[in-house]
């Protein structure tokens, strides 16, 4: 028997998902491109401008830490929609904000509550479509992608308009929208759970502790994030000045470029996830980017005024393990305890080095005076990457590893 219809009564769930994704990034690139505005006005500064850079993926590392905890209190959809809470707020008080410290504390509730919906999302994906585990994902990693480079395109314009006060404001707006769906499906559980509805073993909440750190595929799959994340920060910090320096390109240029770099994550998003599901050894896509990152790295090294934009191409299609991970938190558990621990533990681990990327690239340039040593480092995390490949590409559940291993012990 195939998979039913994506919609079957499941609509709810698919526009919840989707509107989740869609509010999982825009506080993060809403904010750096009016930074001089919100500067000029209450004086961030360039040790604010630090700490609001750092936020993101330290409160991302943080809160996949804490949230399985908190799912196994409460619950999936109470936990999202608490996620969802939070961004609201926070978007709300940093448009309020007057003074550093209250846009910090703004930021902070943001970044919290993306820090949690990054967590809960792809169980959520399986509890609600546990058969279309790929085309979901797809969808969402796709949006999360939209989400990404859209708030800078509109930043500037409304902040020209209305303010920056109104620029940030407004995407409280779409964190309202996706409260809605979720705020039904909980209502329409408990309504079936009270009326003692059969329930459905294939989405019962997760009630367990699955201990994820003890299994090398939950350390390849955080290696494949961590890989994609690290890489991923480093270059949106630094690739304008790296290919302004080493290509001799404008600063416009450079940005274009950055540009290039982020856009890689749309076809990446659309396409990984779906050919997850149907190839055999999903290794491949490892090496696949592991290959990108290594060319596109040699080929500034060695090349960077000759097909600048290729070897930029090359480098942006290398974070196709970010929606390659985001599959394998599924494909790789059997249960919704599985899922939600992995994904937390991946996430606080790739989060984290994600964090130190841009510091390390900026400490060795300092250090040695050129990008050369940086851009090594880059390639070298890259190439190393493949060796959680083959680990990723056997077809076995985090489950059945922790359990054979237990058995072995024994």
């Amino acid at each position: 028997m195939g998979p039913r219809p994506l919609w079957r009564g499941r609509v709810l769930a698919l526009v919840g998902i989707v509107l989740v994704a869609a509010n999982l990034r825009t506080a993060v690139t809403s904010l750096s491109p009016i930074f001089a505005e919100i500067d000029g006005d209450i004086g961030v500064g360039s040790v604010g401008l630090g700490l609001l850079g750092m936020l993101p993926p330290l409160c991302f590392a943080l809160f996949g830490v804490f949230t399985p905890r908190l799912v196994r209190r409460l619950h999936l959809e109470p936990v999202l929609l608490l996620a969802l809470g939070s961004i609201v707020a926070g978007h709300l008080v940093r448009s309020l904000a007057p003074n550093f410290a209250v846009l910090a504390i703004g930021s902070a509730l943001c970044f919290a509550g993306i820090g949690i919906g990054n967590v809960v999302l792809p169980p959520l994906v399986k509890k609600y479509f546990p058969d279309r585990v790929g085309l979901v994902t797809s969808l969402y990693a796709t949006v999360l992608s939209v989400s990404t480079f859209l708030p800078p395109l509109i930043a500037v314009p409304v902040a020209d308009v209305a303010g920056w006060h109104v620029s940030l404001g407004v995407w409280s707006i779409v964190a309202m929208l996706a409260v809605v769906p979720w705020i039904e499906l909980i209502v329409r559980e408990r309504r079936d759970a009270r009326a003692a509805a059969v329930t459905d073993p294939e989405i019962e909440e997760p009630r367990g502790r699955v201990l994820v750190h003890r299994s090398p595929i939950a350390w390849a799959i955080a290696a494949v994030f961590a890989t994609s994340s690290l890489n991923a920060y480093a270059m949106f910090t630094w690739l304008p000045t790296i290919v302004t320096d080493v290509a001799g390109v404008t600063a416009a240029q450079g940005g274009l470029l950055l540009s290039l770099f982020s856009a890689m994550g749309v076809p990446a998003s659309l396409i990984v996830p779906m050919l997850v599901a149907r190839l055999r050894n999903v290794a491949v896509l490892v090496y696949v980017a592991s290959a990108c990152f290594v060319l596109g790295y040699l080929g500034l090294l060695l090349w960077p005024a000759t097909l600048t934009w290729l070897w930029v191409l090359l480098a942006g299609l290398g974070p196709l393990l970010f929606p390659l991970a985001l599959v394998l938190i599924n494909l790789r558990t059997a249960s919704h305890d599985g899922a939600v621990a992995l994904s937390g533990f991946v996430q606080s681990v790739g989060y984290t080095l994600g964090a130190l990327g841009p510091l390390v690239v900026s400490l060795l340039h300092a250090v040695t005076g050129s990008w050369t040593v940086p851009l090594l480092l880059l390639l070298a995390t890259g190439a190393l990457c493949a060796i959680a490949g083959r680990i990723t590409g056997r077809p076995t559940t985090i489950e059945a590893d922790l359990a054979a291993r237990r058995h072995g012990r024994a």
